[in-house]
């Protein structure tokens, strides 16, 4: 009997593509949920088992214990993949508990949780030289003064725990033009128990967004690599990626890998870059620790990222891949794309014109497979519902 590989998250397309990128090299997929709802992923045909553990943050020891008790079970280790931060940040937590019936790629436990926290992030990315957005924290002396004079309106109110805030306020930041702005975000913020900071906002459309998507094998050396351009989000201008193209950048494997290579990092990672559309200079915004959501494009282009981790993690690792090329192929989240269509139009930020011309690429789709068509009949079905549910209501 092989490896199995648990996938933690299947109610977002994330955890989908993990199944379909294994189970079409014949894993045995196990999709992990604490609950049946819009669990849409393990609909998919290359899904071959489905469980239902408690909920991570409700009950984290019996969550844990669960997944033990399933590992207990199973002929060899499987190999965990956590689909989405809040799980990543739990197994992170428990990791020297979980790596005894587990293979998982990290070895540092709180390093996974260090890359994804935006203020350890920072302190680690200033001491590897990375370049990161000027920021201010709330308790520092002369607040004000210096978000007045260093960082400038408009500016952002970022969460340290992004998972957390984003579960409470249903998007990534605040955006502020003033003063009196800025107050009113702390002060929501502070009700809600997240701490936060202030950051400048690096000047450049959304299409001025790169990634650095890489895995790092035992050595934590880079074996596998390519690099990518957003071209539209949702929320617009500070969102998910729903409209992204692989695009080789050679200068973000020089800053990536030797920021991830510096801190012995193990696994999959991305790190999102922007770059100053003024000086044309790469910051350092936030790095994915988990499979990233256009997996998918990914794939597409011959990265097959849960793949390379389920076979290293077995002793068998493939050979060494990068992507070098421009390949013009586009992740696509219709669904969502159409929502930030809308509001970049509608704010000017772009032409109908430009958006349609942006289309007319090979597409990777980040839930519709013709091979695999269930889980975006599910999604559907589910979304449908839920749009009747609040109409009734």
């Amino acid at each position: 009997m092989n490896h199995k590989a648990v996938i933690l998250g299947n109610n977002y397309y994330i955890g989908l593509s993990a199944i379909r990128s294994l189970g079409k090299e014949g894993v045995h997929t196990v999709a992990v949920d604490y609950s049946e709802d819009d669990r849409y992923g393990a609909a998919s045909k290359y899904c071959s088992e489905k469980i239902i553990v408690p909920h991570y943050k409700e009950e984290t020891e019996e969550f844990i214990q669960a997944l033990i008790d399933y590992a207990k079970k199973q002929d060899k280790k499987p190999v965990l993949i956590p689909c989405h931060d809040t799980y990543l940040e739990v197994i992170d937590a428990h990791l020297h508990r979980i790596k005894e019936y587990y293979l998982i790629p990290q070895t540092e436990q709180g390093l996974a949780t260090r890359v994804i926290n935006k203020d350890t992030l920072h302190a680690l990315a200033t001491e590897h030289g990375v370049r990161v957005p000027e920021t201010v924290r709330v308790k520092e002396p002369n607040f004000k003064e210096r978000v007045e004079q260093e960082i400038k309106f408009p500016c952002l109110v970022k969460p340290f725990d992004s998972p957390s805030f984003v579960a409470t306020f249903r998007k990534k930041i605040f955006k502020v033009h003033n003063m009196e702005e800025l107050e009113e975000a702390l002060e929501k913020a502070k009700s809600a128990n997240q701490e936060v900071f202030v950051q400048r906002i690096i000047p450049g459309f959304d299409d001025h967004m790169y990634t650095f998507d890489a895995y790092l094998n035992q050595d934590s050396k880079v074996t596998h690599w390519t690099t990518c351009q957003k071209l539209r989000q949702y929320p617009i201008n500070f969102g998910a990626s729903v409209y992204t193209i692989q695009k080789y950048t050679p200068e973000l494997f020089e800053l990536g890998s030797k920021f991830l290579e510096g801190i012995q990092y193990k696994g999959f990672a991305e790190i999102e870059f922007k770059k100053d559309e003024e000086t044309g200079e790469f910051y350092l915004i936030e790095i994915n620790a988990r499979i990233t959501n256009f997996n998918h494009l990914l794939y597409k282009v011959g990265l097959n990222f849960p793949y390379i981790t389920y076979r290293e993690m077995i002793g068998d690792p493939l050979e060494p891949k990068a992507v070098t090329e421009t390949t013009n192929r586009a992740f696509w989240y219709g669904y969502e794309d159409l929502l930030a269509v809308k509001d970049y139009v509608k704010t000017g930020q772009l032409k109908s014109s430009e958006v349609v011309k942006s289309l007319f690429r090979p597409k990777a789709y980040a839930i519709w497979s013709l091979s695999d068509p269930k889980p975006a009949f599910v999604f559907m079905k589910t979304r449908i519902g839920k749009l009747f549910g609040q109409r009734k209501g």
